[in-house]
């Protein structure tokens, strides 16, 4: 049987491989991954009915596959999403947004930083979100539009406490504070730690729907955080929140953002 394998077979093989790692990658700790697993108790039970001939069972499990397979669209949408965003952000079909000179880029990246250590050190709470490749002009309409230069001052003075754009995200295209003050979609990641308030899930659930790079500033406790692609990184200092903004800014001479998943302390 092995005999019969050739070289295609081998290629073919491991494109399968490669699509499934991808895949589960993709649903590893959401709600899809606990969905996929139901699924396959469904298919177990379908198979295992029908070779005991219970034909009432049997016949019920298999409408409800045929019907499942059509809701599995509509529950998978936002992972279906996902995946092909994921294509789309291919080197090979898209060119970054978010390149700058390498001037523009160091200035730009220490007036962030700068605002971010004193917002940290006056223990004012702040997010900020920074676009790549994916588009998030639609959550930009829900907050105020600025389209300002990217400055320390203006930074914290939309953070203020009591004023109108406090309570929000600031958004950050290329070289410009877009909008303050938008409303970001909640992580569905039901892994977090009970410690992590709206803040942080709003940062972790805009990079969960695309690759945007979220920066957060606990009002509690001033602690520095960075997220990216659904995972977390806490407890940053200026020089580490500096390397993932370069890393931001510019994807492609860059190692991935984070290499790991966590660096959780009691707050």
């Amino acid at each position: 049987m092995f005999l019969n394998i050739g070289v295609r077979d081998v290629i073919d093989m491991t494109i399968v491989a490669f699509v499934f790692y991808k895949l589960f990658m993709l649903i590893r700790e959401t709600r899809a991954e606990q969905l996929i697993k139901g699924l396959l108790v469904l298919l177990i039970a379908t198979k295992l009915s029908e070779w005991s001939r219970l034909y009432v069972t049997n016949w019920i499990l298999r409408n409800t596959m045929t019907l499942g397979m059509i809701a599995l669209l509509i529950v998978f949408q936002p992972e279906l999403r996902r995946a092909l965003e994921y294509i789309g952000r291919s080197k090979f079909l898209t060119k970054s947004i978010v390149e700058l000179a390498d001037e523009d880029l160091t200035q730009k990246i220490n007036e962030i930083v700068e605002a971010v250590v004193e917002l940290s050190k006056q223990k004012i709470g702040a997010l900020i979100i920074f676009e790549r490749e994916t588009g998030i002009g639609d959550l930009m309409e829900t907050g105020t539009r600025i389209n300002g230069d990217i400055s320390t001052g203006l930074l914290i003075n939309i953070f203020i406490p009591n004023t109108p754009l406090h309570d929000g995200a600031v958004i950050v295209r290329k070289d410009k504070i877009m909008a303050a003050g938008c409303v970001l979609p909640l992580s569905e990641n039901p892994h977090l730690s009970k410690t992590l308030g709206t803040r942080h899930r709003a940062g972790l659930g805009i990079t969960e729907r695309s690759d945007a790079v979220a920066v957060i500033v606990s009002e509690e406790t001033g602690a520095i955080s960075a997220a990216s692609d659904g995972k977390l990184s806490r407890f940053l200092d200026a020089k580490t929140l500096r390397r993932i903004l370069k890393n931001a800014y510019k994807p492609e001479d860059q190692k991935p953002l984070f290499n790991w998943k966590w660096r959780q302390k009691d707050e």
